[in-house]
């Protein structure tokens, strides 16, 4: 069964910073592409970032460019996302997801639960 469990989110100040992780069972990790999406409150969900299989491909939404960066540790089996420079407008609930192949091209077919990340102006 897959199995994926956010954590590290919280309360942060305008201009903090936050690191989220999501372990990840249930199968094979570092043959799958993974992301991070995000549901802000009344909005829909919205794709963050993403990884391929390996590490070496990374990419990212226009609004976090610069500020959000994505890794994994495949000997770990978990995916993290390193959040600086928080503005209000991140706060939301962030889940990982899991691809169904090594790259994007697979599309998604399984995502956690989620941590929420709270933002005070």
């Amino acid at each position: 069964e897959v199995q994926l469990v956010e954590s590290g989110g919280g309360l942060v100040q305008s201009g903090g910073s936050l690191r989220l992780s999501c372990a990840a069972s249930g199968f094979t990790f570092s043959r799958y592409a993974m992301s991070w999406v995000r549901q802000a409150p009344g909005k829909g969900l919205e794709w963050v970032s993403l990884i391929d299989s390996s590490g070496g491909g990374t990419t990212y939404i226009d609004s976090v460019k610069g500020r959000f960066t994505i890794s994994r540790d495949n000997a770990k089996n978990t995916l993290y996302l390193q959040m600086n420079s928080l503005e209000a407008e991140d706060t939301a609930v962030y889940s990982c997801a899991k691809y169904r192949g090594p790259t994007v091209a697979y599309g998604l077919d399984y995502r956690g639960k989620g941590t929420l990340v709270t933002v005070s102006p």
